[in-house]
Formats: C-alpha cells, sequence, structure tokens
C-alpha cells in the first residue's frame, strides 16, 4: 500500500483539486503514510505526513470516548436525564429538556436544533457558557426519539457533561484521557497549539465554480469544540486512536462493540451512514461492515473508517477541493485492495427524471443556520439556500440557487455536483400530500411555511 500511495497521492489530489492531503492506512498489521501538497495557498508550505489538518466532526468519536469512559467507571447512565447530570440544562422546550438522554445525545435523536455555531468565549468556560446561555433558546425541531437528526449542539452538551464528571475542561480531557494513553505526538486541541505544527488551514470557493482561495479563518466557534471545531491532529494520530478501538485498548471489547451496535436507521441521501451507534457512523456496504465518522470545517474535509474484521483502518485528511471525490477514488480503492469491500456508487442525476409532486416539496424549511426555499421555475425544481443570522453568515456569506431534479418519488437531486458530489435532498414525513421535514446534510429542517 505504501508504494500506491506514494505514486498515486499528488496525481490525484491535483485531479480532483485538493490543495493538500494526508493518507495513513493500516493493514495486515502495517502502517503506511503519505501526504503531497500545500498546506496554505498563502504561504506555500508543503504538507508531510506529521502535518496536522483539522479533523471536523470525528472529534465527536473522542467525545463518544470520554463519555464511555465516563459509564465505565460507574459515574453516568446513558439512559438517565441529561438533568441528573447538568442540573441546569434547558432548552425552549422544557418537556424535552427534562426527558432528553445522553444515548439520544449520542446517537443524534434529540431533536432540538443543532447547528446554533454561537461565539461565547475563547477560554475554558466557552462548553460551560453555550450550555448556559445559548441552548435554553434553542427550538425542539423533532420530538425527542423520534428519528435521526444530525445534531452538533447535543454533543456540546456532552462535553459540557464530561468537564462537570471530570471537573476539568474539555480540551484537557481530550490530552489526558485520550492523546496522553495513546502517545500522540501531533495534536492540538486548541489553535494555540496548531501553532506548533505544521498547520493546514482550509481553502474554499467563495461561490460554486469559482477558484479556491485560502479560508479568512482557521477554525469555527470554541464553544462548538465537543462537535468538532477546534480538534487538529496528523493522520497518523488519527489512525492511531482508530487502531485503539480495533485493538479495544481506550475501552473495553464489549464496550466497543456496544458502541457499534446500529441504533437508529438514517434516510438514504448517498455517502451517509445506513446507521448510527453510540456516536459511531456505520456503512453497510457490498463486501461488509464500516465503521468511522466525516469531518468537515472551514474548507477542511477528513474521513475515517474502520474495518474490524479485516483489521483495516484508513485516513484521509484533507484542505479543500472535490474532496468527496478524492475520497470515493482514493479510499475506495484502498478498501477494496485491503478488505474487498466496495464503497456504495453516489447518486447521481437520472437520464430521465422522475417526476416528484410539487405539492409534496414546494415550500420553505428554516433551520437555525439556514433557510431553504424549494420552487418550481418553468417546470423545473430550485432550492434557494439563504443564511439567517450573523453566524451563519460566517460559514454562508452568500445565498446560492441550486437546480434540482427528480430522484425518486420523495428526493430530489442537485443537478450539478459541488465538490464532487450530488448533493441530495429527501422529504419526510408527509402530511396532507405535503412533507413536514426536509432531510438534507443529515439534518431534518422543519416546514416553516
Amino acid at each position: 500500500m505504501q508504494s500506491w500511495l506514494d505514486e498515486n497521492l499528488t496525481d490525484l489530489i491535483t485531479k480532483h483539486g485538493v490543495p493538500a492531503a494526508s493518507v495513513a492506512v493500516l493493514a495486515g498489521g502495517v502502517v503506511s503514510t503519505a501526504a503531497a501538497g500545500i498546506l496554505n495557498r498563502n504561504t506555500g508550505v508543503e504538507a508531510t505526513t506529521d502535518s496536522v489538518f483539522q479533523i471536523g466532526s470525528i472529534t465527536k468519536l473522542w467525545t463518544t470516548t470520554l463519555v464511555m469512559q465516563l459509564v465505565a467507571d460507574g459515574k453516568l447512565d446513558l439512559d438517565r436525564p441529561v438533568r441528573e447530570y447538568l442540573p441546569g440544562f434547558r432548552l425552549a422546550d422544557e418537556a424535552a429538556a427534562a426527558a432528553i438522554t445522553p444515548r439520544q445525545l449520542l446517537t443524534h435523536s434529540s431533536g432540538f436544533s443543532g447547528d446554533a455555531f454561537t461565539p461565547t468565549s475563547r477560554g475554558d468556560d466557552a462548553v460551560e457558557l453555550f450550555v448556559d446561555d445559548v441552548l435554553p433558546g434553542l427550538p425542539q425541531e423533532v420530538p425527542p426519539g423520534a428519528g435521526f437528526s444530525y445534531n452538533n449542539s447535543g454533543f456540546v452538551v456532552l462535553g459540557r457533561i464530561a468537564e462537570v464528571l471530570r471537573g476539568k475542561p474539555y480540551h484537557q480531557l481530550i490530552r489526558e484521557q485520550i492523546a496522553v494513553p495513546l502517545e500522540l505526538e501531533h495534536v492540538a486541541t486548541i489553535p494555540d497549539e496548531a501553532l506548533l505544527y505544521r498547520a493546514a488551514l482550509g481553502h474554499i470557493a467563495p461561490k460554486p465554480g469559482d477558484p479556491l482561495q485560502a479560508a479568512p479563518m482557521w477554525s469555527l466557534v470554541h464553544a462548538m469544540a465537543p462537535a468538532g471545531s477546534l480538534l487538529a491532529m496528523s493522520a497518523g494520530d488519527l489512525l492511531t486512536f482508530g487502531r485503539a478501538y480495533l485493538d479495544a485498548t481506550l475501552l473495553d471489547r464489549e464496550t466497543v462493540d456496544r458502541l457499534w451496535e446500529p441504533q437508529v436507521d438514517v434516510p438514504s441521501i448517498g455517502g451517509f451512514a445506513d446507521h448510527w451507534g453510540l456516536g459511531w457512523m456505520i456503512f453497510d456496504l457490498d463486501g461488509g461492515r464500516l465503521y468511522g465518522h466525516d469531518g468537515g470545517t472551514v474548507g477542511q474535509s477528513a474521513f475515517f473508517r474502520l474495518a474490524p474484521e479485516q483489521g483495516v483502518a484508513v485516513v484521509l485528511l484533507t484542505n479543500g477541493g472535490d474532496t468527496g471525490a478524492l475520497y470515493d477514488e482514493l479510499v475506495g480503492h484502498v478498501l477494496r485492495e485491503t478488505t474487498g469491500i466496495e464503497l456504495a456508487a453516489r447518486p447521481v442525476p437520472p437520464e430521465e427524471p422522475v417526476r416528484v409532486p410539487a405539492e409534496l416539496v414546494t415550500g420553505r424549511y428554516t433551520g437555525v443556520l439556514q433557510q431553504s426555499t424549494v420552487s418550481v421555475e418553468d417546470g423545473e425544481f430550485w432550492v434557494l439556500d439563504e443564511p439567517v443570522s450573523e453566524e451563519a453568515r460566517a460559514l454562508m456569506p452568500e445565498s446560492r440557487r441550486i437546480r434540482l431534479v427528480g430522484l425518486d418519488e420523495t428526493r430530489l437531486i442537485a443537478a450539478e455536483p459541488e465538490r464532487g458530489v450530488h448533493e441530495v435532498l429527501a422529504f419526510r414525513s408527509p402530511a396532507d400530500g405535503r412533507a413536514a421535514y426536509l432531510f438534507r446534510g443529515g439534518r431534518l429542517t422543519p416546514r416553516s411555511n
């Protein structure tokens, strides 16, 4: 595998317009690593295998680890209300706040709004302030336990539980409970630490089709650290974390097996999980089952996969470009050669679009960051995405329109790819012929008109 990575990585990132990538693979007990490209187009610094990239929401697996260590120590019960551990836990829906459990947070089935990227503090109190000051204003978009809806805010709550029960800030727990025991050498838990390493900067296209440019910020808000806004590391160190799960060294085998049991099913939108375990994405594929997580921050994308039956782990860290297409080609090859597992083909627009009832899908769907308006113009479906807050404008500076075509009776698909992928929009829970929710990017967003 080492020779294939050495021979192909540079060509692959060039092909897919990715400024830099770092890869680590464990197969047959052998670790292979490679890096190529430019970490920051403003400075021209080249990527090396010890460069640190942000891992985004893969951080949720580190938060899950902290939570399950608390369970193992008898300090936390996943099925008791969160309020037993955080008495001040409040949401806009009082009944939901009183009932939600850590298990529902781990499985993204708590139902409250999950994308409140609201800045609180840049210090050790950032997570605490988010739970105390931001959470009380978050609406209940789906009843608790009613279904899967990806929830960043829920993992901030889990991080706060760990802080309270351990008596230390989240970033310190990550280092003491995980990084130090695993003897990781290239991990930055906060932005200040990233300065100690060769750190990747994200690259973004201001509009679809525009050339990539260096992102205007390195990280998302500190308050979202347990969900994935800050943690950065080398591909090799993330691989070591994965190996700790294959070998059951951070948590015992029984606990790891519990984490990998499907808890909730996920609507099909292509390239996403089929089920969610306790914190973990689960993929049912031709040739076997994979476990892992994806991560995305400002212009950086990360991919992490484990094939436990074959003893294989794969990490791909990137800083912009058509990262989904790179993942499909590079990780797809690695998995095919080392496990026999084939990645599922991503959905593409059909040659003959399927008729989708306009009354089912048209309307406005509003979350805390973005408002999506689906309409029909001259017989074609379109979605207009608009930011709805100052925090949203920092992540999504401008509105955008995307042309859609029918994929099946309840799903539309983008006519043109973005970052190498055709996005799928699924419409759920129809009532009186109209969908109650738009499922997009893993989130259930309620209809607002």
